[in-house]
């Protein structure tokens, strides 16, 4: 196991893909050690650790959740990507509060593991419709669309008869409505 993870943290990009296979072969007696990983100081061992408990079937969702905040926007971003590989509806608050993240990568990563988590996460959704800035609002619809829940339908029709609405956001109100199969044209009266 050591000379795997010593690979891993080599700061070589092919040597550290190669080890994690084998790392995820270990099994659970490799989680731990790759916990830790995600503890170091530096920034590129924190972000490998989280690679290879990405692709781990043993690496829980409630591992990866505190990393949504690292420092680092790498760290943060391959977080929110390996909680695509571990969706699970305990990481619905972190992921959404997530949509609003500095690193658009990082933001959009979080709605797709929101997609995902699928109906669960609807509501939360729902609610970041009703008071988020126009960025996250534009992340979360896009995830509801993807979701494909009829609870978003009065959302979407909102958003897309409201004439001072972002053209972005009824464009995937309009896509949503769509793939609900309510693509008939709506008129305001």
């Amino acid at each position: 196991m050591e000379s795997l993870l010593a690979e891993l943290t080599s700061g070589d990009d092919e040597r550290a893909e190669a080890a994690i296979p084998a790392l995820v072969a270990l099994g659970e007696a490799a989680l731990e050690p790759l916990l830790d990983l995600t503890r170091s100081a530096d920034a590129d061992i924190r972000w490998w650790g989280i690679r290879a408990l990405a692709a781990s079937p043993h690496t829980r969702t409630e591992d990866l959740i505190p990393h949504l905040s690292d420092p680092s926007p790498d760290v943060r971003a391959a977080a929110a990507l390996a909680l695509s590989a571990h969706p699970g509806e305990e990481a619905i608050e972190a992921l959404v509060k997530t949509l609003g993240d500095d690193d658009s990568l990082t933001a959009g990563l979080a709605g797709t593991a929101l997609v995902k988590i699928g109906s669960p996460a609807v509501t939360s959704l729902l609610e970041v419709m009703q008071e988020a800035r126009t960025g996250i609002r534009i992340s979360a619809l896009r995830a509801l669309c993807e979701i494909r829940d009829h609870r978003a339908i009065p959302v979407m029709m909102k958003c897309l008869n409201n004439e001072n609405e972002s053209a972005v956001i009824q464009y995937w109100a309009q896509q949503g409505l769509e793939r609900l199969g309510l693509d008939m044209v709506y008129i305001k009266l």
